[in-house]
């Protein structure tokens, strides 16, 4: 069943308590010469372009408009760290980093013990009870290289782990697995193991996946969660200093912003947050509700100069399809239907995502608290195949969110996919996706 805005904040009061305690390793910090350590890692420099990204992003009609803005590199298994066939590694990503004279590259670990756990087909390479795999393994070698003295003059900035804290935090309560990972403490012992191993560096930076306006939106959800991400960052080697920040909407979709209605919106004396798309819902956008987090964070005791970061890549909506202004009509659903940009048949829809448009271009600072907007998810870049038959396999990333002809059983109340027709497996590159984020791109692009 979907979570419904009175069952999570039902579940969110339940969660946080019992997902505490991990170790702490010692490790001599390196003593040669790193830039210092600074407020916003994205002020002042230019981004690293991943350079295959950009060559894919050209081969589509009109790519050239897009294909030299910076993009994460995303880890989502230990091969990927040394390059799997074709694929540049971590080492060789940072090598074309030093040679673009990039002043910042974006690296998101994401490879948790059974992450992805409230999801039907969930990923990662790890078990329940394998963190020290993923310690040694994943996180290790991964700071192996990023501690390497030759790129001590880039500022890389490590998102770790998009979906851990909102999965513990929504997932309780309907998923076993997650209830699984949440009395394991792997997910707690394997951000803060992250945390430590990384903040010993200077120029190395940290923000942790803090989900989205329809995860975390509703009060209780949120305050939840930002229990939990206090008490992970509270636990590690040098407490809530050691998080520059946390980001929303990692690979998601949700708005930036709905210009043309919000939760104060009424119509007939009925506030808005009635509806079934907002579901009660404290937020209906990303940029409000980011800013909200960033408020409560530093109220939890994390330092007033926390930073956020927003993931734009996907999330413009523009296109023939965007309103061009608020509904005239009268009944409050029918107002929201067709005022709202984000055209998805319900904000829990993730893969691959008919309609979607680029969004704002990455930019530093762009609002107060928010240290920038970013393309931390390569547009273009298939959030798992859409073709059952590939179910069998677990690295096409299917799950029957991704099949756009998967109906649920009658009564159920999920809703249709919205997915594409013809997605490859995850992480491929989906050039038919590429084509229509860019027609969809909201603020639009100029002519190709």
């Amino acid at each position: 069943m979907p979570v419904t805005g009175r069952a999570r904040r039902l579940l969110a009061a339940a969660t946080v308590a019992a997902l505490a305690g991990a170790a702490v390793v010692a490790e001599p910090v390196w003593a040669g010469i790193r830039q210092p350590h600074v407020e916003n890692p994205y002020a002042g420099v230019t981004g690293y372009v991943d350079p295959q990204w950009r060559d894919r992003a050209e081969s589509v009609p009109g790519g050239h408009r897009v294909s030299n803005t910076p993009t994460g590199v995303w880890l989502n298994r230990v091969s990927q760290i040394s390059g799997e066939p074709g694929e540049l590694g971590l080492r060789a990503h940072l090598d074309a980093a030093l040679a673009q004279r990039a002043g910042y590259v974006q690296v998101v670990l994401n490879n948790l013990p059974a992450r992805d756990c409230a999801r039907l087909s969930p990923g990662g390479e790890f078990a329940i009870g394998e963190v020290r795999r993923y310690q040694r393994e994943f996180i290790d070698s991964i700071v192996a290289i990023e501690r390497d003295p030759r790129y001590r003059r880039l500022r890389i900035i490590n998102v770790i782990e998009p979906n851990a804290v909102p999965q513990l935090i929504t997932s309780i309560g309907l998923s076993s697995r997650c209830e699984s990972v949440a009395r394991s403490g792997d997910h707690v012992t394997g951000i803060r193991y992250a945390l430590d191993r990384l903040g010993r560096y200077s120029n190395l930076y940290t923000y942790l996946g803090s989900g989205h306006h329809a995860e975390l939106g509703w009060d209780e959800s949120r305050s939840a969660g930002v229990r939990l991400i206090t008490e992970i960052v509270r636990g590690s080697r040098a407490g809530l200093r050691g998080l520059d920040g946390v980001i929303v909407n990692t690979a998601g979709y949700g708005a930036l912003v709905e210009p043309y209605f919000g939760v104060g919106t009424t119509i007939n004396g009925v506030s808005a947050r009635q509806t079934r798309w907002v579901d009660w819902n404290t937020f209906v956008d990303e940029l409000p509700y980011a800013q909200q987090l960033r408020q409560e964070l530093v109220a939890a005791g994390f330092p007033a100069d926390i930073g956020v970061l927003i993931d734009t890549s996907r999330n413009g909506w523009g296109g023939p399809r965007r309103p061009t202004g608020p509904s005239t009509a009268r009944e409050l659903n029918t107002f929201v239907e067709q005022s709202r940009v984000d055209r998805r048949t319900a904000a829990v829809n993730w893969c691959n995502q008919a309609g979607a448009g680029l969004g704002e271009r990455p930019t530093v600072a762009p609002q107060p608290g928010v240290d920038a907007y970013v393309w931390m998810k390569p547009p273009g870049v298939s959030d798992g195949a859409s073709d059952p038959a590939q179910a069998a396999d677990p690295r096409s990333g299917f799950d029957p969110k991704c099949d756009p002809d998967h109906r649920p059983a009658t009564g159920s109340g999920w809703p249709p996919t919205d997915a594409l027709r013809g997605a490859p497996p995850v992480g491929a590159w989906f050039p038919a996706q590429f084509a229509e984020l860019m027609a969809n791109a909201h603020p639009p692009l100029s002519a190709a």
